[in-house]
């Protein structure tokens, strides 16, 4: 049993190399660059976008964690395919199940989903809601000062640990009863924008306040700092409440044997990197 994982140095991946390492179950993980990993995880250097540059590091590979929204996916799923791999895990999105899906960033998603369900493999959609690291957004206004301004201040989000998604993972890739599951990942409990920031303030041992931004301030930053579609995607999901990202599911529970994690957790491990 071998475990190649995409996208292994972001917010997510990363997470489930220290998960399969922790499990001591042998993993690969692509990168584009030489990078330290885990003891049991070998590196294998590629690109995502380039299914070419890494088609021999599939070769003994049993389970692929497979990030959405990039280029020649089907020639990717099939080179999987081809050298055995058996299982996929799909990094989705708390939008393909909105009460819109025409927006850009449901769009890749879906298709992701479509191109796997194609493909032959067992599958597993993993769709959660905003990780708990979307926090480090504020990190160059922390260094400011301790007034952090929040988007969307009324909509609560009950934010998952990444840990909790790459447990769920390692386990949907290692274990049978998960394929053909759609798990909707949660944190235990939504919280506002203002709350987040009570509980960051808590950690890192400050009096952050939060200004909280009315919906034109934070649409033009966001038409400011993002292409227009994906601008107008996160519009409707928050501004318009296409998404529920407030409900908070069983799904982390039912697969791992325990609650999800909370946001006063996450922020005490990794309040080092506020400083």
């Amino acid at each position: 049993m071998t475990v190649l994982v995409t996208g292994a140095t972001g917010n997510a991946g990363s997470a489930v190399v220290r998960a399969l390492a922790a499990a001591g179950i042998p993993g690969r993980a692509l990168v584009r660059k030489e990078v330290e990993l885990p003891t049991g995880i070998e590196p294998v250097i590629g690109d995502l976008n380039r299914p070419d540059t890494f088609a021999s590091g599939l070769a003994g590979v049993t389970g692929m964690f497979l990030l959405s929204g990039y280029e020649r996916a089907e020639e990717l799923l099939k080179n999987a395919a081809d050298a055995g791999v058996r299982r996929i895990a799909l990094l989705s999105s708390s939008s393909v199940v909105g009460t819109r899906t025409d927006n850009a960033i449901a769009a890749y998603h879906l298709a992701a989903e479509q191109a796997v369900t194609s493909s032959g493999m067992a599958w597993t959609f993993l769709r959660p809601n905003s990780f708990m690291t979307n926090t480090l957004r504020w990190l160059d206004q922390l260094r400011a000062g301790d007034e952090i301004r929040v988007q969307w201040p009324d909509v609560a989000v009950a934010t998952i640990h990444p840990d909790d998604l790459a447990e769920v993972a390692v386990r949907a890739l290692t274990e049978d009863g998960h394929e053909r599951t759609a798990y909707r990942l949660t944190g235990p409990v939504a919280l506002r924008p203002a709350e987040q920031v009570r509980i960051l303030g808590e950690a890192l041992g400050r009096p952050l306040r939060a200004y909280e931004m009315e919906d034109a301030e934070t649409i033009a930053e966001l038409r400011a700092t993002m292409p227009e579609q994906y601008a107008s995607a996160f519009e409707s999901f928050y501004a318009d409440g296409i998404i529920d990202e407030t409900s908070v599911t069983d799904d982390v529970q039912r697969v791992t044997g325990h609650p999800p994690r909370t946001l006063e957790a996450w922020t005490q491990e990794n309040k080092a990197l506020f400083s």
